[in-house]
């Protein structure tokens, strides 16, 4: 079993997407493990973007995420971090094809409702930092 960490972002829960976007998890097999719902710190976000922090959308990014509630979950099954992405789809919601979160809920690049973790490193790296108890 693999975990992997999923942020809903501001821009869905503002337009009341959270069950949907849960359940299409649930119903492709992820066990949700530890969930948290909250207006995220600004510390905690730029901690968990520090790989971004010289880039120009930086800043940008900081401001969208705390703008608004998120739904950071962590998430369980078998090769649960590329089937997370493959549900996601691509980071751009103008690429994104329908049937995915992103291709279905997405407004652009940034407003694309959903973070999923890259790789095995990444999600283990946030899953403590988001879950430090867990």
């Amino acid at each position: 079993m693999e975990e992997t960490l999923i942020i809903v972002k501001p821009d869905a829960t503002g337009r009341g997407l959270l069950g949907k976007i849960v359940a299409r998890f649930e119903e492709d097999g992820f066990e949700i493990v530890q969930m948290r719902y909250e207006v995220p710190a600004r510390e905690l976000m730029a901690e968990f973007y520090a790989e971004h922090e010289r880039k120009e959308f930086y800043e940008g990014l900081l401001g969208f995420m705390t703008s608004g509630p998120v739904c950071f979950l962590r998430l369980r099954r078998e090769d649960a971090i590329a089937r997370a992405r493959e549900l996601a789809g691509p980071t751009d919601s103008a690429q994104a094809p329908p049937g995915t979160i992103r291709g279905d809920f997405g407004l652009d690049v940034r407003k694309n409702s959903v973070h999923a973790s890259d790789s095995a490193n990444s999600a283990q790296r946030e899953i403590a930092l988001i879950f430090p108890d867990g």
